[in-house]
């Protein structure tokens, strides 16, 4: 019987065992409507009203700026399509980054066939875009830009301070897609000049199909779902109260504790990996890297054999996004870096949580280097690793 190590949290991570618990009594027992006007109805709303609350202090927002989703997809393609086509008369332009998430890059290509104009930023080796290269691309066009946070493939922390102050400067809407940096890294609207904003729970021990979209306070936005009036009449549909306390249960539950436990194990991962020979490092070391992220080229061996040979161990691992891993194709964001076609077929990622333990690392690094070697002995490459 092999292990059970599991290093695809950046996928998707556990349910906290409190989350659960705090989510249950909204299924069977306080399975009120929010819009109801009875008491059932009455405790709903009340207990929405503290999650939101919960939630918009832990990135200095007020409550009101918080609209509910179904998660990170649909708050990208709410808060896109929504600016979009609110400020069109205003402009066309919209600025984002060749190493965005999928639902970005395709909601993107959608708005290309409306008559928008994207601009795609590119970024330097370590993952990271260049505020004046920002600003050089903002036209009198530029109603939006889009650029993520941590990034989920490389880690890469972006300096989101000083890319909405160029934004400000130009009076240009600033959105983060921040759901893989979430708890992990500090956020704060207003500090770093955030217009709007994407979160959701299953990337932080919290239940999948619920995420949030910030958006400022006098934005006008043109909502994504039509409807009723919930959510400040931004997003219709019957607000998800289990899974909307269970996220804010697990932003009660992250702590800067679990954020240093993280790091340490992330950099044994990467200090044991690059003892394997042929072995690089994808994106930056230390803080400008995201807490619980590693991603690794192996040379001469493909990061599919590696993942599947890890799997029949008992140890889950990533070739990249769990949205784009099921693809042969090299991944875009590590070709955006300019790694070549072989060396972003030769990447694994790996992402640990806080559940993630020393022993999971140590025996994860001893199993790797068994896999690397087994494959690279069968390899037609293996002269040049």
């Amino acid at each position: 019987m092999g292990v059970d190590i599991y290093l695809d949290n950046g996928g998707t991570t556990k349910v906290d065992e409190r989350v659960v618990k705090a989510m249950l009594p909204f299924f069977t027992e306080q399975y009120g409507n929010a819009s109801s006007t009875h008491a059932r109805g009455y405790d709903a709303q009340k207990v929405l009203n503290k999650s939101r609350d919960t939630i918009a202090k832990s990135i200095n927002a007020l409550d009101e700026e918080i609209i509910f989703t179904s998660g990170g997809t649909e708050s990208n393609n709410f808060i896109l399509k929504g600016i979009a086509f609110t400020n069109k008369k205003k402009g066309n332009h919209i600025i984002t980054t060749k190493v965005e998430h999928k639902c970005i890059m395709n909601t993107c290509a959608w708005l290309e066939t409306q008559g928008f104009i994207i601009t795609y930023l590119d970024v330097n080796k370590e993952g990271f875009i260049d505020p004046q290269q920002l600003e050089e691309a903002i036209t009198n066009k530029t109603i939006l830009v889009s650029i993520i946070h941590g990034n989920n493939e490389t880690g890469s922390i972006n300096d989101l301070e000083a890319l909405g102050a160029v934004c400000k400067k130009h009076n240009v809407y600033f959105h983060t897609d921040a759901c893989q940096s979430y708890t992990k890294t500090p956020l704060d609207v207003k500090k770093q000049h955030i217009d709007l904003m994407t979160i959701n729970a299953h990337k932080i021990n919290g239940p999948k199909g619920v995420g949030a979209a910030f958006i400022r306070k006098g934005i006008n936005i043109t909502p994504l779902l039509h409807g009723g009036d919930q959510e400040f009449k931004k997003r219709a549909g019957t607000e998800n109260i289990p899974g909307i306390v269970g996220f804010a249960k697990a932003v009660d539950i992250a702590s800067e504790k679990n954020v240093k436990q993280m790091t340490i194990l992330r950099d044994k991962l990467i200090e044991g990996l690059l003892t394997i020979q042929g072995t690089k490092l994808n994106g930056p070391l230390g803080e400008r890297r995201l807490c619980n992220n590693v991603s690794v080229s192996f040379k001469a061996i493909e990061g599919e054999a590696i993942t599947g040979m890890l799997d029949l161990k008992g140890i889950a691992a990533s070739t990249g996004s769990a949205c784009s891993a099921k693809t042969l194709e090299p991944s875009y964001v590590l070709m955006a870096m300019g790694l070549t076609h072989e060396e972003a077929n030769g990447t694994v990622r790996l992402t640990i949580s806080k559940d993630t333990t020393e022993k999971d690392v140590t025996i994860f690094l001893k199993e790797i280097k068994l896999v690397v070697d087994k494959l690279r002995a069968i390899s037609p490459f293996k002269g040049d690793a």
